[in-house]
């Protein structure tokens, strides 16, 4: 394709982005890109990374953008937006932007006068501009601007800009297949750059991107894609050959085959969540990873009769809860675009929910690990100090002396003094932003 039909290309992906958001659909960024692929099968691979790419720039600066469209009186529909983008990123200079439309018979059409003022007018400035508020400048959500303030009291700036960044891609290593050792040998043979994570001891990290899924390593199941702050966090179960684990939000299945993994085939994982459809992408992936110690079940709320069956029989619950997804800005840019203050105050509600459900399946002596991909203290300290209010049944158990951040797993701590909870960002960790509260239950 022509850089003029890469362009148009993105330009109807954001056009289709915004329809969604505007009919209340709000459908996620990567499945329309998906479904637009599949639909254009003549598209090839470097093709569809550079439109992708491109569409993704538009929504990790989507706020900056505006305001500049704003500034200019320009409409707010694809082209614009997937212009000024091209045109602030410096990708090109002016005179070939203003021979993009000429390119092929697959390129947007001509600039008319007002868009060719805009192009002029905005390759003399950057992305920012010092008039610019902090939300717009580091584009996120107005109305969330006093609770990412909260969640960091220091390096602010730091902190937003690294979740505006594009994503690593990390790999977990399947070790009831392989080791990691063996594996980073065997994607170094495929020609794969890559190299061992920091704080997970059975994670590995690509230097650049590549097509992963067709190695065949991930083909005999040696491993699976699981961000590092993801791995740890499975982690934090502490997982043993024999246990009892229940994972209460399984969703496709991600933590629970790390946890299969940890406990080496032996015991029991019950696999719950309310999605049947979620439920069934962990099939292909069980097979693959040659587990055989997990059984999956469909409840339909937090609240199911079913639940109460396994009343304090679990040695482990890991709550992976569902949330505002605001760790993951990295991976999933228009996320922040389509949740609403609405959604957050239902989420919270189903959370607190949730939490109190699976308290209950925890034996005495057993624990509660509390998880999200949330960067808010709404749904992490908050949801815990709600918890622990309706009882004194459990203590905290110190997270930071489970896991020091730098792959050595500590003894806990029977103590609550210095109790503090698992949390990691882009910036501090260069992983997702991942929060985690590990709660030990010490009477019924």
């Amino acid at each position: 394709m022509t850089p003029g039909a890469r362009i148009q290309a993105a330009i109807d992906l954001v056009d289709q982005i915004l329809m969604s958001w505007q009919s209340q659909k709000r459908i996620p960024a990567d499945k329309l890109l998906e479904n637009y692929f599949k639909s254009h099968r003549y598209v090839g691979s470097k093709d569809r990374g550079s439109i992708s790419e491109l569409v993704y720039w538009v929504l990790r600066h989507k706020a900056a953008l505006e305001w500049w469209l704003d500034r200019l009186n320009q409409r707010m529909h694809g082209r614009c937006y997937v212009f000024a983008a091209v045109v602030l990123r410096k990708e090109y200079n002016p005179t070939s932007i203003l021979s993009i439309p000429k390119d092929s018979q697959f390129s947007p059409p001509p600039f008319d006068e007002y868009e060719t003022k805009m192009i002029a007018e905005l390759t003399r400035h950057d992305i920012e501009h010092p008039e610019m508020p902090d939300h717009v400048r580091l584009n996120y959500p107005e109305w969330m601007d006093a609770r990412l303030h909260e969640s960091f009291p220091t390096e602010f700036d730091e902190e937003l800009r690294a979740l505006n960044e594009q994503a690593t891609t990390d790999l977990r290593v399947n070790t009831l297949k392989t080791t990691r050792e063996d594996l980073l040998a065997a994607l170094k043979e495929e020609g794969f750059e890559c190299k061992p994570t920091e704080m997970s001891g059975v994670g590995i990290r690509l230097d650049k991107r590549g097509p992963i899924f067709t190695s065949a390593t991930f083909k005999k199941g040696h491993f699976e894609v699981q961000d590092e702050g993801s791995q740890t966090v499975a982690q934090l179960v502490q997982a043993e050959p024999g246990m009892r684990i229940i994972d209460f939000c399984a969703g496709a299945g991600g933590k629970t085959l790390a946890i299969a993994a940890a406990m080496k085939n032996k015991g029991r994982i019950l696999a719950w969540d309310t999605s049947e459809k979620r439920l069934l992408q962990i099939a292909p992936r069980i097979r693959r990873a040659g587990v055989d110690n997990i059984q999956t079940h469909v409840i339909t709320s937090e609240n199911d009769a079913f639940i109460k069956r396994h009343k304090a029989t679990a040695d482990r619950v890991l709550v992976d809860a569902p949330c505002s997804g605001s760790g993951t800005w990295r991976r999933n840019p228009d996320l922040k675009w389509r949740f609403t203050d609405t959604d957050l105050a239902e989420v919270t509600a189903l959370q607190k929910n949730i939490l109190a459900s699976a308290s209950r399946l925890v034996k005495v002596g057993g624990r509660l690990i509390y998880a999200t991909c949330s960067i808010l203290n709404d749904e992490n300290e908050r949801q815990v100090d709600e918890l622990l209010k309706l009882g004194n049944n459990f203590k905290v158990v110190c997270a930071e002396k489970m896991w020091d951040k730098k792959g050595a797993q500590e003894e806990t701590s029977n103590s609550n003094d210095g109790v503090s909870f698992f949390a990691t960002t882009p910036h501090q960790d260069g992983v997702d932003g991942f929060f985690a509260a590990v709660l030990e239950r010490v009477r019924d």
